[in-house]
């Protein structure tokens, strides 16, 4: 069977995440010391090496991400930030708050190398206020970092100085879109930007901004430690390294397994105990409800970016969400209809009226009016990519990703 294999999850329940000391007796910033004895742009090129890619849900490659920061970022006094999305709104995901809860120091240190990377002197990281655990995790770190002299003025005795703050978010899912995050951390009310700029040209406060998820930041001390092609040596050629995969539903172990990029999705239903009750496999949701339906044909699938791109389905956050036979696709759908439909922020008219309309067109399909389900699922993939390709934020475009997958694996069932 499938073992786990830990990177950003490796001190978890190792460690009293409420103790700096501890995190150090286990090589706890050893990484931040062998970063500042190399020069950025090394450090850069040795993230570009790695193949990392945001663990937040885009894939987007890291290296790239911290290179067009540093190099947006003219002339070389120009104020720089990094930043933290830990806001994790996605339902069925709650990595994040894992390793936040388990060991946070890990998430911080991370943070500290990429600041280094682009000579960034302020951080932060944004959160939702839910996370109450997490955020008292997280406030006691930090000052244990700024005691022992990880974070404030000249660290490691260098000239090079970085604070970091903690800001929280009031819950909102479109906060975890990382423009519109960034319109909340500045005090605005959450409404999305607009792209182009990007963040690592016009970031927070219209500077240039790296910004990673957790389990992103959470990477960068094991590549610094062991290097490029040690990292790329586990997982897939294009997804290389672990991911972090919170399993919940029908399953007998629901919870968090880190393991490497390429697992299957049959191995980590027996990782978590396989099938509860003993019930056959019907369908899984990949990546919370900004993801796909699949069927059993997928369960052989490397779980990786682009190989289940392939089946045009997505790995999204990590999210898992198991579902037997006796499961109803129908209500399934329902509820992630109208949770876009609820999280909504009204500020564009696709996106407003569309939602709302996807959820009363969801109910035709269970009683159509005209007696064709496959109609109607039709015309809500229209309608779904009209609002993705006029929307001004991801959530606009997120209803068309479990519709089209509905259509394909599922469209004999509804």
């Amino acid at each position: 069977m499938i073992q786990e294999k830990r990177i950003a999850l490796k001190n978890a329940g190792h460690i009293d995440p409420g103790s700096i000391d501890e995190y150090i007796a286990r090589g706890g910033f050893q990484a931040m010391e062998k970063a500042f004895a190399r020069e950025p742009k090394d450090l850069i090129a040795e993230m570009e090496n790695s193949g990392l890619r945001g663990r937040g849900g885009g894939g987007f490659p890291t290296g790239m991400k911290v290179k067009f920061t540093d190099q947006a970022a003219w002339p070389s006094d120009y104020m720089k930030y990094v930043v933290c999305n830990a806001d994790e709104g996605e339902p069925g995901t709650y990595k994040d708050r894992v390793i936040m809860e388990q060991d946070p120091f890990i998430m911080i240190e991370g943070m500290i190398i990429a600041a280094w990377a682009i000579q960034a002197e302020q951080a932060y990281i944004y959160i939702r206020g839910e996370y109450v655990e997490s955020v008292r995790r997280i406030e006691h770190a930090l000052k244990q970092c700024y005691d022992k002299g990880y974070l404030g003025k000249h660290l490691l005795n260098t000239e090079f100085s970085l604070d970091m703050e903690l800001r929280l978010g009031a819950g909102s899912y479109l906060c975890g879109e990382e423009l519109t995050l960034l319109e909340s951390l500045e005090g605005n009310r959450g409404y999305p930007r607009i792209k182009p700029p990007f963040p690592a040209n016009e970031g927070v406060f219209r500077k240039p901004t790296l910004i990673n998820n957790v389990e992103t930041f959470a990477h960068m001390p094991w590549i610094v430690m062991e290097g490029a092609q040690a990292y790329k040596a586990m997982g897939t050629e294009k997804s290389p390294g672990t991911k972090i995969f919170t399993i919940s539903g029908d399953v007998n172990k629901p919870g968090y397994y880190e393991v490497e990029m390429g697992t299957t999705l049959r191995q980590l239903i027996e990782l978590a105990g396989g099938m509860k009750g003993g019930d056959g496999f019907y369908a899984a949701i990949l990546g919370g409800a900004a993801g796909t339906f699949v069927n059993e044909s997928v369960l052989d699938t490397p779980m990786g970016f682009d190989t289940l791109k392939e089946k045009n389905a997505i790995l999204g956050s990590g999210a898992v969400m198991v579902m037997n036979t006796s499961r109803s696709l129908y209500e399934m759908m329902a509820s992630i209809l109208e949770f876009f439909a609820h999280e909504s922020c009204g500020k564009c008219v696709p996106c407003r009226v569309g939602t709302k309309m996807l959820v009363d067109m969801w109910d035709e399909v269970k009683v159509p009016k005209n007696g064709n389900r496959s109609h109607m699922l039709d015309k809500m993939a229209g309608e779904a990519d009209y609002m993705q390709k006029t929307s001004l934020c991801p959530l606009g475009g997120s209803p068309i990703i479990p519709i089209e997958s509905a259509r394909q694996y599922f469209r004999h069932a509804f």
